[in-house]
């Protein structure tokens, strides 16, 4: 795999979400993108400062998100800062503890056109290669 260096704001990099997860794909540099646009807008401490609801995104491939929302937002199942719902559509809701200030990501429609039309794992990687590079305004939805 090319380029997998790639930094993100947060510094978790791209290959150490791929060590993490196990193999490169769209939704978990999604989850990447989503935890670190959380931790900016809602300025944030990772790990301990913030909390995140999970809907939509119970079943593979869609659950990857989560592991790169755990790597860049710091949140875990075994902190208990972290819990999934089960939903139609993918929404992640992030809350700073310390303000209660809060942020909904959603996929916008163009990106959800795009990952159903994806076609095996060799799609999937050039995509997600794609995703990593581009800003979280161009993929997201997101309201306080």
């Amino acid at each position: 795999m090319q380029n997998c260096n790639l930094k993100f704001r947060n510094k978790i990099d791209l290959k150490r979400a791929i060590d993490f997860h196990g193999h490169l794909g769209p939704y978990l540099v999604l989850g990447l993108l989503m935890g670190d646009l959380a931790i900016k807008k809602l300025e944030c401490k990772k790990h301990f400062g913030i909390k995140v609801i999970v809907k939509g995104a119970f079943n593979k491939p869609k659950s990857c998100l989560i592991d790169g929302i755990q790597l860049s937002a710091g949140c875990t199942y075994g902190k208990g800062n972290i819990q999934k719902l089960a939903s139609d559509r993918i929404e992640v809701l992030f809350r700073n503890t310390e303000n209660n200030k809060k942020i909904a990501i959603r996929l916008n429609d163009g990106l959800i056109k795009k990952l159903t039309s994806l076609r095996g794992h060799n799609d999937s990687e050039v995509f997600a290669k794609e995703l990593s590079r581009l800003s979280p305004t161009d993929l997201f939805n997101f309201r306080f």
